[in-house]
């Protein structure tokens, strides 16, 4: 089943309000995305535990309803 990109952003918006988003349908399927994700919560962190908080903030859909997600994060400047 795909997952739209609005439905993507608004749960990694709902755990990360501040964060910036940018998403690339990377099979034009809605089912394999390249997400750019950067956030101050990302601050301190390790690049894992980064990916760790965005899987989270998806609630357990990768691998499932979303099934690929080629991920980078950073933290904001502001």
């Amino acid at each position: 089943m795909p997952m739209p990109a609005p439905e993507i952003e608004r749960l990694i918006k709902a755990r990360f309000p501040d964060a910036r988003i940018e998403l690339r349908d990377l099979a034009g399927d809605d089912n394999h995305w390249a997400a750019h994700v950067v956030s101050a919560a990302f601050k301190g962190k390790s690049r894992v535990q980064q990916h760790q908080m965005v899987y989270d903030a998806l609630g357990g859909r990768v691998g499932d309803i979303l099934h690929a997600l080629q991920l980078t994060t950073a933290v904001s400047a502001d």
